[in-house]
């Protein structure tokens, strides 16, 4: 079993950049979180975008649907900003048959310490092996299905509709 991993950006890969006091899009930070797990079941991992997902456009939406459907497998964890991976997790149910394809991502910086991105990628890598084809988003411990959750920003948190 291989597991197709697509990075598309999001909190999970931002890092702080002390010149602009701000935080950015960074290098996908999952190899070295599954690295460091000794993760021994096979992937690869391709970076699609660097962005913010409030910065993703239907065409940004369009190239992450081609791409799982084009890749040759049936396994996909796709890291994602959380504002808008429900959206993108409705893209690939609507578009994609036949595939695993679950989605995560975090609400601190991967290289936070207080980051939930190691629990939530572990989680989302264990998910992509067992579940049945379809879109899922995979956060907080728990698996959603598009258009039937919500990221409650007041609580840091998805939770079912």
């Amino acid at each position: 079993m291989k597991i197709h991993i697509l990075t598309t950006g999001g909190t999970i890969d931002k890092f702080y950049f002390d010149r602009k006091d701000t935080f950015q899009v960074g290098e996908p930070q999952i190899g070295q979180l599954l690295r460091e797990a000794n993760v021994t079941v096979e992937y690869d991992i391709r970076a699609l975008l660097h962005k913010d997902s409030l910065d993703l456009t239907d065409e940004d939406r369009a190239l992450i649907v081609a791409a799982v459907r084009d890749t040759p497998g049936e396994r996909f964890l796709i890291t994602h900003g959380t504002d808008t991976m429900l959206q993108t997790a409705q893209a690939l149910h609507e578009a994609v048959r036949g595939k695993v394809m679950v989605l995560t991502g975090s609400m601190q910086p991967a290289t936070s310490r207080t980051s939930d991105a190691f629990f939530n990628i572990g989680f989302a890598f264990c998910a992509a092996q067992q579940l049945p084809p379809g879109a899922y988003v995979a956060m907080n411990g728990r698996i959603f299905v598009p258009g039937a959750a919500r990221k409650n920003v007041e609580q840091g948190r998805f939770e079912a509709t």
